[in-house]
């Protein structure tokens, strides 16, 4: 059966042990967790945790029934549709050289990336987008050295209209 990749969120109350729970759950069913993102909302009594995995409809559904029945687990939804904002932040170290330095600079103007760091031969700066956006990026950049990477993984809220 095939396998869609799928962003869930989740409203949870920020406690100890929520998130491994969570994790738990996906570890113990053999499902993989892509990437996982989570931070304490506007309401510091609850947290916001973000999954991207890959699952089949039958899979998703069944996990979905799983994380529901967490205590901690306030509210639950699968973000994977057009209804949802979806962002990604990275952070990147590229290698620089005298002859590409102006070429990466323009690459990261192009789009919409902030130098954070800069040496004699490197750049660390960062960048926000969807993650098309963002692997698109990677691609350019990739030819000159991509010496370091972090990624957050992929965050979502429902568009309120």
């Amino acid at each position: 059966m095939n396998q869609d990749k799928h962003i869930l969120t989740m409203l949870v109350e920020n406690e100890p042990g929520v998130t491994a729970r969570i994790a738990g759950l996906f570890a113990g069913r053999g499902y993989n967790i892509e990437t996982i993102c989570g931070a304490p909302t506007a309401n510091p009594k609850m947290s916001r945790i973000t999954i991207t995995t890959k699952a089949n409809p039958l899979q998703l559904e069944q996990c979905m029934k799983q994380i529901k029945r967490l205590v901690n687990v306030i509210k639950l939804r699968d973000m994977s549709g057009e209804k949802a904002v979806k962002r990604e932040m990275a952070l990147i170290c590229v290698k620089i050289t005298p002859d590409t330095q102006e070429k990466i600079k323009h690459i990261i103007k192009t789009f919409k990336g902030r130098i954070m760091d800069e040496g004699r031969h490197y750049y660390i700066f960062e960048a926000t987008g969807d993650e098309n956006t963002i692997d698109e990026l990677l691609g350019l950049l990739e030819p000159f050295g991509i010496k370091k990477l972090a990624r957050s993984g992929s965050l979502a809220l429902y568009k309120e209209s």
